[in-house]
């Protein structure tokens, strides 16, 4: 027996991207479907460090990380390693992150991201109000530290050029970083950057939109869409014992996108990124900000009721089981700020959706405009979700987006 359902809109992916993209559409009067197998939220939407990156203007691939490469990859206890069962099927995602990690790629990459995140503080602001949210928001920005004095000095250069995309940063000396996080071990140095908000309850603030998505009327729908066709009329979503009649489609399935774009109609070079965190329960974690020690490439984030230690990027797809390996590094890492760390609480793997180019898939489908594009974000998918949300949404109602949106368009490939 199938059902049967119409709407609108049908949006695919319950993240905190297509939640805040059924928001939006909704709001704007329109009927909206969203489909997930899972609760909405539970993915890399839940798991992630919770930071609301204003900052996070430079791509993964860099001309430094070009350089670093092969030891990155290949050595277990690096921040940015692959699992080498993955490499044959990684092999043209990682050609192009090559290509696209050299110096005028990485710059021009690196203005379109900063291109996103120049609203992105103020659009999570008014996200905040909409669905009653504000007292989840922390207003006292983020830190990158610094080991060494080389490391300081090479960061006065990554910040220079932070500055000319329009972010606000402010490098601190060992003392002013002392004397900001008193409970953090001492460091040469430190960048702040004072206008970033963070999360105290990812989890619980996706949780928010869901709720007010489904004030707005979205119905949200359990199941895993598996198929998308063209009709006369619209668009076909089915799944298991399930077909939805759409006008218009929006894929937002992060890391599981890439099958769904093909049936599309377009070839786009996703892949996957595995991130992990350790959590300890506590009353009051040992730091007021996250703060990310940047040789260990991972943040410590005083969330509401714990401490969570978040970050490291494994490329290693879909199917294969967490690493032991990886969050065993976690902990040891957390253990070398605060030595006194008992065993984690819980621990937890996701998936965050990669592009070699580190820049989003925002827009119409090569084949037609009846399916929307809207994934990709890799690092800052939470960060982004409400820019895409608007973006989305002024692309279904035929309006010119508040951005170029050429650099993020599925045809880029």
């Amino acid at each position: 027996m199938i059902q049967h359902l119409s709407s609108d809109t049908v949006v695919i992916g319950g993240g905190v991207v297509g939640l805040t993209i059924a928001l939006t559409v909704a709001r704007r009067h329109r009927s909206v479907i969203l489909l997930d197998p899972e609760e909405p939220g539970s993915g890399a939407s839940y798991g992630n460090a919770g930071t609301i990156a204003d900052y996070a203007v430079l791509p993964v691939g860099t001309p430094d990380v070009l350089r670093q490469l092969p030891s990155l990859m290949f050595d277990r206890n690096s921040p940015l390693a692959i699992r080498h069962m993955a490499l044959p099927s990684l092999a043209p995602w990682l050609a192009r992150f090559l290509r696209q990690s050299l110096p005028a790629p990485a710059r021009r990459n690196a203005q379109a991201i900063a291109a996103l995140l120049g609203s992105a503080t103020q659009s999570w602001e008014d996200l905040a109000v909409e669905v009653e949210g504000t007292a989840l928001l922390n207003r006292r920005g983020c830190l990158y530290a610094y080991e060494t004095p080389q490391a300081v000095r090479a960061a006065e250069t990554d910040m220079a050029f932070r500055r000319t995309l329009g972010v606000t940063v402010e490098l601190l000396s060992a003392a002013e970083f002392a004397a900001m996080e008193p409970s953090l071990p001492p460091m040469a140095g430190a960048a702040y950057f004072p206008k970033a908000v963070f999360l105290s309850d990812p989890g619980r603030m996706v949780a928010l939109i869901a709720e007010a998505a489904r004030k707005a009327g979205v119905q949200i729908v359990k199941a895993r869409a598996t198929g998308l066709e063209r009709r006369v009329d619209g668009v076909i979503v089915s799944g298991r014992g399930l077909q939805i009649h759409g006008r218009r489609a929006v894929i937002a399935a992060g890391a599981h996108s890439r099958a769904l774009a093909l049936r599309a109609g377009d070839r786009v070079p996703l892949d996957t990124e595995r991130g992990y965190h350790v959590e300890w329960d506590m009353a009051q974690p040992p730091l007021t900000r996250p703060t990310c020690p940047t040789a260990r490439g991972f943040y410590l984030c005083p969330m509401a009721g714990r401490l969570r230690v978040a970050g490291t990027v494994e490329l290693g797809g879909l199917t294969a089981p967490p690493s032991p390996h990886r969050i065993a590094r976690l902990v040891a890492g957390a253990r070398a700020i605060f030595p006194r760390l008992p065993e984690p609480t819980r621990s937890w793997m996701g998936f965050r959706p990669s592009m070699p180019d580190s820049l989003p898939v925002i827009g119409p489908s090569a084949a037609g405009p009846e399916i929307l594009h809207a994934y990709g974000h890799g690092h800052i998918g939470l960060t982004l979700a409400p820019i895409t949300a608007r973006i989305v949404a002024d692309l279904l109602d035929a309006k010119r987006p508040e951005l170029d949106i050429a650099p993020y368009l599925p045809t880029r490939f």
